[in-house]
């Protein structure tokens, strides 16, 4: 990959992992109610996440699943439904005092990673990086050498920087009846992520 090409793939990438996303508003949440350190477990799932993704992209995977009305579709509606649940959940409990017992560091990651992984804009990132960036005359692995640093750096900048976005907000309003709204509108865009991956057509079919 030359140093052009690289150049765009990581302006591709910035954009990629910046645009808020199912990930950037669960980071948010995990700051504003479990605080910065103990939120970073979540961007750890993201990267996990990440990985798998990247390693599948090269082997071909998920241009296969993508490939696959079926596979998708069946994927697409139970992603929708895990979001729609969490933005339900959110709703309900933002009046609720912050619970004195945190989830366990296993908790905070599982869900995470899941996030992660139902998120159809992550298939179709993935998937762009691969066709467009990734040169077909160039060993694959010789250029992941490359890519994946660059994808995974970028990335953990990103959810690190909406994870403390999250903390400042919650020290900010703990306690104030903004917190609550602040959390109704996270969980608000829960629904509206689990709706929209609902409807979503499947990457390549639109």
């Amino acid at each position: 990959m030359s140093f052009e090409g690289w150049a765009i793939f990581a302006l591709f990438w910035v954009v990629f992992v910046t645009t808020p996303g199912p990930n950037a508003v669960n980071c948010i949440t995990n700051g504003m109610t479990l605080g910065f350190r103990r939120s970073l477990i979540g961007v750890l799932a993201i990267l996990t996440q990440a990985t798998l993704f990247l390693v599948l992209s090269a082997l071909g995977v998920t241009a296969l699943i993508a490939a696959s009305p079926t596979a998708f579709w069946v994927a697409k509606l139970i992603g929708a439904a895990f979001l729609v649940f969490l933005g339900i959940r959110g709703w309900m409990n933002a009046t609720k005092p912050p619970e004195l017992v945190a989830p366990s560091g296993k908790s905070i990651y599982l869900r995470a990673f899941a996030i992660a992984t139902i998120n159809p804009k992550s298939v179709a990132g993935y998937l762009a990086a691969f066709s467009q960036f990734v040169q077909p005359d160039v060993p694959v692995w010789d250029q992941m050498g490359l890519i994946v640093p660059t994808a995974l750096t970028i990335t953990a900048l990103s959810y690190v920087g909406f994870t403390a976005l999250g903390a400042g907000i919650g020290r900010a309003a703990l306690g104030a009846v903004f917190n609550v709204w602040v959390r109704r509108v996270m969980a608000t865009w829960f629904v509206i992520y689990g709706v929209l991956l609902g409807t979503a057509a499947t990457p390549g079919r639109a």
